[in-house]
């Protein structure tokens, strides 16, 4: 017996001995989660906030309830990150595409506020050499000129023919005085001889051609630069995003939820993040349709401005012009008075002595020398507009398909990341594997099946579809001043209750193929005269029928009687 009992205790040993490391293994180690700890803490955060091994994640609401690295605290703060994150990859990609247009937007306008500056400029160096004190006695109705085109080109109310048109019948009472100054002339009579501007055409054919050429250059340059204006300001009000509660909740799971689970260096699979994205950026993906068309209408119009509708083309040898309209009045000026006596009545005359003194004043002794480009000072900040013009062209082929790109964008942004492209090594949202789900449209329709995403398609955001809006007008606007249309007396109102995205078009204003040339317009012209007058005839027709049925029905009322 006492052998036995000393026998039974090592036997027991031996059997415990063998079964403790079993027993070991069936109590599972928690996992340690420095690696989780070590990037929460670099994000700025509290890393007493983060535990040191796993723990049971029941707290956690976004992310998986099993053994996770998070704590309550981390999940809250990892939920303001992501949406920090995903702000600031909108706006930093915005940003570049908004200062391009904020840069080209501040140059065109220096450049034709120079180019103005330094067209009046040379017209009154020009025309104080030509002219002397006779131009000094006038120089008003230059300096009135310019005002004008400058008030224009900032957004002012200015008709340009009216104002043109006032210019030269302006100038041409002035000249009038000028090579009759044997006369006097009341104002009344010189009313009489502006309204023979047309008619006898005192300028030749400078008027004309100067008003063609200035109204559609004016109109093109200060449509681009308001275009590219608008652009910068859709940019910086489309970029600030604000994710909704279910957009922040599908950012945590996508960009932070792996951290929970240790897996801190796998990327989400590509197609998660884009389903993701473009849940977040719904209403910015229905921006693009209308963007890409202001993106084209913008091209359009910088091709004009390369070409018949170049402004400093035609602001420079402004002065050459003018003074030649002049020079022409001076030459036929026998003719267009004796035309001006027959329909205006014969002047008085001025005593003898103040004849003479008018004659002496009124000399012109000299004409402009032939204009030379190569004379001309280099505008504003030593560039041109073609320069100017094909280096914005190029910016705004690159600008197409901006909103619609910015999701696959920022899924590739190296600091969000974000976009796995190895299929079955990348986070799917629950596991670090394959993701199956197809990948979503553009736009705030094409979420209503977004796997990702809680999206109210039946709330679209009312900051987006201004801007929208915003760019219809100013396509409409840029067509416009494609076809040499002075688009700022086109009633805004119209223009915004359109139902189509991107038409544009205010019934004809606006040609399909957007081809135009000066004999187009005055073939059009001719034809809409044409058929104003066929229509007016036809109303005076009717009217003058009615008025002698009239006539007839009261006489045979009196003969009734």
């Amino acid at each position: 017996m006492p052998r036995r009992r000393g026998c039974l205790p090592p036997l027991l040993c031996a059997l415990a001995a063998l079964s403790l490391p079993l027993l070991l293994a069936a109590e599972p180690r928690a996992k340690s989660c420095s690696e989780v700890r070590r990037l929460y803490a670099a994000k700025g955060f509290s890393q007493s906030e983060a535990p040191s091994h796993e723990i049971s994640g029941d707290h956690l609401k976004v992310c998986s309830q099993g053994y996770t690295c998070c704590s309550q605290e981390m999940e809250e703060k990892y939920s303001q990150q992501s949406k920090h994150d995903f702000r600031n990859a909108v706006i930093e990609l915005s940003n570049h595409l908004q200062n391009m247009f904020s840069s080209r937007y501040k140059k065109f306008d220096e450049f034709f506020k120079e180019l103005l500056e330094n067209a009046e400029k040379s017209l009154n160096d020009m025309f104080v050499r030509t002219y002397g004190r006779l131009y000094m006695q006038n120089s008003e109705l230059f300096k009135d000129l310019f005002v004008e085109l400058k008030r224009y080109y900032v957004g002012g109310n200015v008709n340009l023919e009216e104002m043109l048109n006032e210019f030269w019948a302006r100038l041409l009472e002035r000249m009038f005085r000028l090579v009759n100054p044997q006369y006097h002339f009341t104002d009344e009579y010189l009313e009489c001889v502006s309204k023979y501007t047309e008619q006898l055409k005192p300028f030749g054919d400078v008027p004309r051609k100067l008003k063609l050429q200035v109204t559609r250059a004016f109109v093109a340059a200060r449509t681009f630069a308001q275009g590219l204006a608008v652009a910068r300001d859709v940019i910086s009000k489309v970029s600030a995003v604000n994710p909704t509660p279910q957009g922040t909740r599908a950012l945590l799971k996508m960009m932070y939820c792996p951290h929970c689970r240790g897996l801190v260096s796998v990327k989400p699979c590509y197609n998660y993040c884009f389903n993701v994205m473009r849940g977040c950026l719904a209403n910015q993906g229905d921006l693009d349709a209308e963007w890409n068309i202001f993106i084209d209408s913008m091209l359009l119009v910088a091709e004009r401005l390369e070409g018949p509708f170049n402004i400093e083309s035609v602001m420079d040898p402004i002065d050459v012009k003018i003074s030649d309209a002049i020079m022409n009045m001076q030459e036929n000026s026998m003719q267009v008075s004796q035309k001006v006596f027959q329909g205006c009545g014969q002047p008085k005359t001025l005593a003898q002595g103040r004849t003479a003194r008018s004659v002496s004043e009124s000399t012109f002794s000299a004409r402009f020398r032939p204009y030379n480009p190569e004379e001309r000072p280099t505008t504003a900040a030593g560039t041109s507009l073609d320069r100017l013009v094909t280096d914005v062209k190029e910016k705004l082929k690159q600008a197409k398909k901006f909103w619609s790109s910015l999701p696959g964008n920022i899924c590739n942004d190296e600091k969000m990341s974000v976009g796995s492209v190895n299929e079955n090594e990348c986070w799917n949202g629950s596991a670090k594997s394959r993701y199956d789900f197809a990948v979503t449209g553009n736009g705030l329709a094409n979420q209503v099946n977004n796997p990702e995403v809680e999206v109210d398609i039946t709330k679209p955001d009312m900051v987006i579809r201004r801007q929208i809006m915003a760019l219809r007008v100013m396509t409409n606007k840029l067509k416009n001043a494609y076809s040499g249309n002075d688009v700022d007396f086109i009633d805004i109102s119209e223009e915004s209750s359109g139902e189509e995205s991107g038409s544009g078009c205010e019934l004809q204003q606006c040609s399909p193929e957007f081809e135009f040339n000066a004999t187009e317009v005055t073939v059009n012209s001719n034809k809409s005269d044409k058929t104003m007058s066929t229509s007016a005839a036809t109303r005076s027709g009717l009217s003058q029928a009615a008025l002698l049925l009239s006539i007839l029905f009261l006489a045979m009322q009196r003969q009734w009687r």
